[in-house]
C-alpha cells in the first residue's frame, strides 16, 4: 500500500514582531487531498511531535475554499494533524513511499534545524522514495544531506518561496533568513514564475513547488511519478 508521510512545523510565532505563524492550512490540504484521490494513506510529523499551529492568516475567510473547509471540519485531520502529530521517532521510513514538506512561515525557525526530519527523509529517497516540498517547506530540504556530508540539494533543480514573495508579504526583514536565499546557497538550482503563480518543478524524485498555489500541483506531480 503507498502512503505519505506529511511533514509541519511545530513554530507558532515570529520572533521578531508580534505575530502568529504556523502551517498555512492549504499547503497541507491540498497536497492531501489528491493523496485521498487516489487512495494513498496519509501520516503527519512535526519536529517534536504534537501539536501544530495553524497560522492564522490561512484559516481567514479569503482562504477557506472547499478543500480547506473539507479538511478544517474534519475531527480526525485535527486531531491528527494539528493535535498528535507523531514525532520522528514514532516514524518506520520503511512505512512511507513519499514524504512532503508542508509550509507556512513556522518552517524557517524549526525544519531546517531537524536532522531526525532530514534523515529520515533521505531514507526514504534512498529506498526508492519521493522527497517533496512546497513554499516555505522546502527550507525542511536543507536538513538533509547525503553520505558524505554535502548538501542533498546540492545542484539540484527545484523552487520554494521567492524572495519577491517574501517582499509582498513585507515579512523580508523579520524570518531568520530568506528561503530562495537559503536554497542557492546551498548549492540548488532554484527557478521561479510570477509571485503567486503555480509553479512545480521535477528533478527525479525531488518534487518542489513555489508557493500555496502550488500546493495540489505538486501533489499531482508526485502521483504521475508514482505512476511511471
Amino acid at each position: 500500500m503507498t502512503k505519505a508521510l506529511i511533514v509541519l512545523t511545530n513554530h507558532a510565532k515570529f520572533e521578531t514582531i508580534n505575530r502568529a505563524t504556523g502551517v498555512w492550512l492549504s499547503e497541507a490540504t491540498h497536497f492531501n487531498q489528491v493523496m485521498t484521490e487516489h487512495q494513498i494513506d496519509v501520516d503527519y510529523v512535526s519536529p517534536n511531535g504534537g501539536y501544530v499551529p495553524l497560522d492564522p492568516g490561512s484559516i481567514a475567510p479569503d482562504q477557506l475554499d472547499e478543500v480547506n473547509n473539507q479538511f478544517y471540519n474534519d475531527a480526525d485531520f485535527r486531531n491528527r494533524a494539528l493535535g498528535q502529530s507523531l514525532q520522528p521517532s514514532d516514524i518506520n521510513p520503511r512505512d512511507y513511499d513519499v514524504i512532503y514538506f508542508a509550509g507556512g512561515h513556522g518552517t524557517v525557525w524549526d525544519l531546517p534545524k531537524s536532522t531526525a526530519l532530514g534523515q529520515l527523509a533521505k531514507q526514504i529517497y534512498d529506498q526508492g522514495g519521493i522527497v517533496s516540498a512546497v513554499c516555505h517547506g522546502v527550507v525542511g530540504l536543507l536538513a538533509i544531506q547525503n553520505a558524505d556530508g554535502s548538501a542533498f540539494i546540492k545542484d539540484k533543480n527545484l523552487t520554494g518561496f521567492t524572495n519577491e514573495e517574501e517582499a509582498i508579504n513585507q515579512l523580508t526583514n523579520d524570518v531568520p533568513f530568506l528561503a530562495e536565499d537559503a536554497l542557492k546557497t546551498a548549492g540548488a538550482h532554484h527557478t521561479k514564475s510570477d509571485p503567486y503563480t503555480e509553479h512545480v518543478v521535477t528533478d527525479g524524485r525531488l518534487i518542489t513547488g513555489q508557493n500555496p498555489q502550488s500546493a495540489r500541483g505538486v501533489g499531482e506531480a508526485v502521483i504521475k511519478l508514482l505512476n511511471a
